[in-house]
């Protein structure tokens, strides 16, 4: 009975934006046609003092032509893993107004082979990817020696 005599100021509401503001021309903005690309692109931006330290997930936003709008970190973690909230991958990508997605996570341990989690998660970001109409076009495990694309191995 509370509730229907409390009064309500819908004005004390939060305001929600949402807005996408590049600091790069579209025409100098990297792109991306294959693997290769995707993992020296990546290596460039990767903290290189945390590769072999700890483990971070980042996903690559891409525009319809491959050009990238964008690195955002996910999560950071610790030397054996990292927690990857699937709202937080997506919500990237519907803030970029991104046409598709590739995940991306190191091995500190220099191992690129991915685990059976790496893969559960990447069939479930898959999944909710083709519910949003965002498509996950590749997940790249990498580490300063090398990578490991789930697209070149048949693995998407």
């Amino acid at each position: 009975m509370e509730a229907l005599t409390q009064s309500f100021h819908f004005n004390e509401v939060a305001e929600i934006t949402l807005a996408y503001r590049p600091k790069i021309k579209a025409s100098l903005r990297p792109k991306v046609t294959c693997s290769r690309q995707v993992y020296d692109v990546l290596l460039k931006f990767w903290n290189s003092d945390a590769l072999e330290y700890i483990e971070q997930f980042q996903v690559m936003l891409l525009n319809r032509g491959n050009r990238v709008l964008g690195i955002c970190t996910i999560s950071t973690g610790g030397t054996a893993g990292t927690v990857v909230d699937p709202k937080l991958v997506f919500a990237a990508g519907l803030k970029a107004n991104a046409s598709s997605l590739i995940l991306s996570h190191n091995h500190p341990s220099g191992n690129l082979q991915p685990s059976e989690q790496d893969r559960r998660l990447t069939r479930r970001l898959v999944e909710i990817g083709r519910a949003l109409d965002l498509p996950i076009i590749d997940h790249v495990i990498l580490s300063s020696e090398g990578y490991f694309s789930f697209a070149d191995e048949g693995e998407l």
